[in-house]
C-alpha cells in the first residue's frame, strides 16, 4: 500500500536550514549512485546543519515566534487529546441551540485520572478551517465550555484547556447573542470552581477569545506559542495605520513565552522539539503532559478554598504599576 508523503511548509527563515539538508540529501545520492565514500564530508555537513538548526531556532524574533504559533500543521487541541489521554469521550452543545465546532471539550483519563478537557480547535485544510471558524469560538462555544467546567466542578475532576485561537469570533451575528457577556461570565465563574484548572496556551493565544478559557491556577505556554491582547497586525493598523508594522508592534507587545514569564502572567515555559512542536508532536505531547502531571501534583495538596484564593490573588497581581 503506497503512503502519501506531505509536501512540508517552509517558513522564511528556514530556508537556509532547508537548502542546506538538500544539498546534504543530493550529495548522498549521488555517492551512492557512483560508490563513492564521502561519509566524511556528509558528517560535517549533518554538524553544520544541527548547528544551523540550534543557531536558528534558539534566536528566533517574535514575529518568527508568530509565525510558527500560526503553523498550519502545529498540534492542535485534539491532537494532544488523542496523543496523551485514553477514554476520550468529547462531549457536545451549550443546551442552548448550538454545538461550535471551533471549542471542543470532553471527558478523558489522564494516567488513569478523569480529567475534563476543553480548547480551541482549528482546521487541517480550507474546508475544516471554515467548519471551525479558523479557531474562533462563538459565545455559544464559550457557554459549552462553562458547562462542560461546571460538570468537571460538580465530579472533582480537575480542568484542562488548551488555548489556540487568533480570538473570539467578530461576527454580527456573534455580537447578536452575546459574544462579550459570554466570555465575561467564564471569566468570573471560572474563579468560584473547586478544581484545580490548568490552562496551555499551544499556540496563538488571542485577546478575548485566548482569556474566554484561560483562567486558571497555573498559566502554562509552548516555547514559541504567543499570548497577546491584540495580533500584531491589528495594533500596528491602530497605532500606525499601517499592518506592514506587525513586527514591530510583536516586539512592542511582548507576546512571547520569555517576555510574560518575566511579567509574571504565565506560571511556566514547556520547552518544544527543535523545529517547533509540528516537527516532532509524539515529543511535545510528552513533554506537556509530564508538565501537566507535575503541575496537577503541586494542586493537589491545596484545599479548594487555597486554590480559589492563590487563583484570584495571580490574577489580581497582573498589571499592577507604578505612577510617579
Amino acid at each position: 500500500m503506497s503512503t502519501v508523503q506531505r509536501k512540508p511548509i517552509l517558513l522564511d527563515f528556514e530556508k537556509p536550514l532547508v537548502e542546506l539538508e538538500a544539498r546534504i540529501a543530493q550529495i548522498r545520492d549521488l555517492a551512492e549512485e557512483n560508490e563513492v565514500d564521502v561519509s566524511e564530508q556528509i558528517q560535517q555537513l549533518e554538524q553544520r546543519a544541527a548547528q544551523l538548526r540550534q543557531e536558528i531556532f534558539s534566536s528566533l524574533s517574535p514575529a518568527q515566534r508568530i509565525q510558527l504559533a500560526r503553523h498550519p500543521r502545529r498540534p492542535s487541541t485534539l491532537d494532544y487529546v488523542q496523543m496523551m489521554t485514553e477514554d476520550w469521550i468529547e462531549l457536545h452543545g451549550d443546551r442552548r441551540g448550538g454545538d461550535d465546532l471551533a471549542l471542543v471539550g470532553g471527558i478523558a483519563r489522564l494516567e488513569g485520572r478523569s480529567v475534563m478537557l476543553l480548547g480551541h480547535q482549528k482546521g487541517r485544510d480550507t474546508k475544516d478551517n471554515v467548519a471551525r471558524n479558523f479557531g474562533m469560538a462563538s459565545p455559544g462555544g464559550y457557554r459549552k465550555a462553562m458547562r462542560l467546567m461546571e460538570h468537571a466542578d460538580r465530579f472533582g475532576m480537575a480542568i484542562l484547556t488548551f488555548i489556540d485561537t487568533p480570538g473570539a469570533w467578530a461576527g454580527v451575528e456573534a455580537e447578536k447573542q452575546g459574544q462579550g457577556e459570554a466570555i465575561a461570565y467564564n471569566l468570573r465563574e471560572m474563579f468560584r470552581l473547586d478544581v484545580p484548572i490548568l490552562c496551555t496556551v499551544i499556540g496563538e493565544g488571542g485577546s478575548g477569545g485566548a482569556l474566554g478559557i484561560g483562567v486558571g491556577d497555573r498559566q502554562l505556554m509552548f516555547e514559541h506559542s504567543v499570548y497577546t491582547v491584540a495580533s500584531p497586525e491589528a495594533c500596528a493598523a491602530i497605532l500606525w495605520k499601517d499592518a506592514g508594522k506587525a513586527g514591530q508592534a510583536a516586539e512592542a507587545l511582548k507576546i512571547t513565552a520569555p517576555d510574560l514569564k518575566a511579567l509574571g502572567i504565565i506560571d511556566d515555559i514547556i520547552p518544544e522539539p527543535l523545529g517547533g512542536a509540528h516537527s516532532d508532536p509524539l515529543q511535545a505531547a510528552k513533554v506537556l503532559k509530564d508538565s501537566i502531571l507535575s503541575h496537577l501534583v503541586d494542586l493537589d495538596r491545596l484545599t479548594p478554598g487555597e486554590r480559589r484564593e492563590q487563583r484570584y490573588q495571580k490574577f489580581r497581581r497582573m498589571g499592577v504599576f507604578l505612577e510617579s
